[in-house]
């Protein structure tokens, strides 16, 4: 017997937009799990440096 399968091309790309949108929810779903568990062990090595003007010193702004 001699099948001939037809999948139509736009059924292929909704296919390969399912695994690519698997993989990025994968992956972000990784990082927050393992951001969770990093902050309740106390790991988080993230520094508050959320303000502009922290981020130069004083003497790097002023001319010479």
């Amino acid at each position: 017997m001699n099948f001939l399968l037809y999948i139509d091309p736009n059924i292929g790309l909704m296919i390969a937009q399912g695994a690519v949108a698997a993989f990025a929810g994968f992956v972000l779903f990784y990082k927050t799990v393992i951001a969770t568990i990093k902050g309740w062990l106390g790991m988080n090595s993230n520094t508050d440096d959320s303000s502009f003007d922290d981020m130069y010193d004083e003497n790097d702004l002023k001319d010479d």
